[in-house]
């Protein structure tokens, strides 16, 4: 659901004192719609992020993890420069509205203090985040807005700041129980009582609506529910609340939601920015990865199909030279009955001699050709589908290393967490010749990272490959020979390195280390796994493989379940 006004100023009241005071060190600006200000608070270093994105707009404190981009976008630069080392004075919620705004103390270059406000609009798609000076003139927008965009309004630099026009239909808790009573009381008697809130009042969610609806359980209880409802909104009663269906965030709520019964988990959180960390940081993490990766995605795909039809075609031919032995057998036939033929003759009538019982057989016969060159062209149709056969038994295996590896390829995409990792996979596909210069040439180069690290309950380090030239060197380069290696057994997947430092892991790490092995593999979502784990030494690269393919022996298997908590527990900093 988006941030409602009901929610908003429960957050709002969350973060005010926390804001209070607080100091602006860094402003980064991770994605288009998304803004980072790491601040100096109270209670330590935070991170406030301000978001700006259509049904995701929200401000809260995150945890997560955000790639930078290499050059910061303009506005990012601008908002450097006008607020970094400004106090927070305050945070509001305008009105009641889906608003907020963050009172600044500032000192420009010569150390004049002065007023600035950074407004965060939070309403569907015209969310936007606006830079206002003392006199409420803006400085600056994320998305600047003419006529012809908004009819209402303009947001450029150096006009006066309009606060988004309201909604022609009253705010719930503009109005008293009275009322809200009066306008319950001449409802058409056709309309539902949740559909005739939803067109009433402005500030509600339709899941708070559902809810009010649900505990009413009448129609002649509802007056009450909605009463009830403002009651508890006034007087504070928040509870932040993730909803889970079969262990997938599906919503928020600032109350418990009681009407799905038991289909729908109700789990509760300290606050509201965790709250909102835990929903919106996984669908932001997704959305992004696919709006980086879908180019390189599609590419992939389109060879993969590419290969797969090619592959298909082939063995339909080399099916085709499964008759060949007919081809020469029909020659030696006609080889041994040249002298009852003739040239103009369309067919041979003979006797198979293969064949118990030699029974009698018809071959059809060119007649514009002799009996010599009938029998000829026979035996060069059978050699040339044994040479046939040969080719292509050769271009199937090629072709079916190649489809495996376009495979593995989709694979490491899907799991890629940032840019740099789909970066990598690119280079990856360069250095292979899978894809032409042509096709990576105004691509902008990303720092390469590492493989992932992770410290096992007992201390043992655990490397992950991020990308399939990664598995290559984690494996055959950085892994002593002692080291324990492990994969997924018979799907994609990163390789796996525990470093023993020539100690035997326990158990526990082994386990871990193969949970790892699981969750970055195809078989994510597949439950429990089987993993094979062996000492590196064990592991080989055959000569002229695709990168990523390995053979090994000596292996033992573990059956592991993918865990994400254990991922974040074992993640090193």
């Amino acid at each position: 659901m988006p941030l409602d006004a009901v929610c908003l100023s429960a957050l709002i009241k969350e973060l005010a004192p926390a804001l209070e005071g607080a100091r602006i060190d860094k402003v980064q600006q991770p994605e288009r719609d998304i803004l980072l200000l790491s601040l100096y608070t109270r209670d330590g270093n935070r991170r406030l992020l301000l978001s700006a994105k259509s049904g995701a707009a929200r401000l809260h404190f995150t945890a997560a993890r955000m790639e930078n981009p290499e050059s910061p976008p303009m506005f990012c630069m601008l908002l450097r420069k006008h607020i970094v080392g400004a106090r927070i004075t305050g945070v509001t919620q305008p009105t009641f509205e889906r608003l907020a705004a963050i009172s600044l103390d500032v000192r420009d270059e010569l150390g004049v203090a002065s007023q600035k406000r950074l407004i965060i609009e939070m309403i569907g798609r015209s969310a936007n985040i606006i830079l206002l000076d003392s006199e409420a003139r803006i400085i600056d927008c994320l998305r600047r807005v003419d006529f012809g965009e908004d009819a209402f309004r303009r947001l450029l630099p150096g006009m006066i700041y309009r606060m988004p026009p309201k909604q022609a239909k009253p705010g719930f808790f503009e109005l008293d129980a009275a009322g809200r009573r009066a306008l319950y009381e001449a409802m058409p008697a056709e309309i539902s009582p949740e559909k005739w809130m939803m067109e009433t009042f402005s500030g509600l969610s339709p899941l708070i609506v559902r809810e009010i609806w649900h505990r009413a359980g009448a129609v002649e209880r509802f007056p009450e529910a909605m009463d009830a409802f403002a009651e508890s909104v006034a007087a504070g009663e928040f509870t932040p609340i993730l909803l889970r269906d079969a262990g997938r965030a599906v919503d928020f709520s600032f109350m418990l939601i009681n009407q799905y019964g038991t289909n729908v988990c109700c789990e509760p959180h300290p606050d509201f920015s965790a709250l909102l960390d835990a929903f919106y940081s996984g669908r932001d993490k997704a959305e992004r990865m696919r709006r980086i990766s879908s180019e390189t995605v599609k590419t992939v795909k389109t060879l993969r199909d590419r290969q797969a039809r090619k592959l298909a075609q082939q063995r339909r031919e080399l099916a085709d030279t499964a008759d060949r032995e007919v081809l020469r057998r029909r020659g030696d036939l006609v080889t041994a009955n040249l002298w009852r033929m003739k040239k103009g003759d369309r067919k041979l009538e003979a006797e198979d001699f293969y064949t118990e019982g030699s029974p009698a057989v018809s071959i059809p016969l060119d007649p514009m050709k002799t009996p010599q060159q009938n029998a000829a062209a026979l035996y060069k149709e059978y050699k040339k589908a044994a040479a046939a056969e040969k080719h292509l038994s050769a271009l199937i295996r090629e072709g079916e290393i190649r489809l495996y590896y376009l495979e593995s390829v989709l694979d490491v995409l899907a799991r890629s967490e940032s840019e740099s990792d789909v970066a990598e996979v690119r280079r990856e596909l360069l250095e292979t010749g899978v894809l032409s210069p042509k096709k990576n040439a105004n691509s902008r180069k990303v720092k390469r990272r590492g493989p992932m690290r992770f410290v096992s309950s007992s201390g043992y380090e655990i490397l992950v490959g991020r990308s399939n030239i990664q598995n290559d060197e984690l494996t055959l380069k950085t892994a002593r020979r002692s080291d324990i290696w492990l994969h997924t057994q018979r799907v994609h997947g990163s390789h796996v390195i525990i470093r023993t430092c020539d100690r035997a892991p326990d158990s526990e790490t082994l386990a871990q280390a193969a949970s790892l092995a699981a969750y970055f593999s195809q078989a994510r979502e597949a439950g429990k796994t089987p993993v094979d784990y062996t000492e590196a030494r064990f592991v080989k690269k055959p000569a002229g493989a695709m990168p990523g393919m390995v053979i090994y022996t000596g292996q033992r298997t573990l059956m592991a379940e993918p865990d994400e908590l254990l991922v974040q527990k074992l993640e090193a900093e």
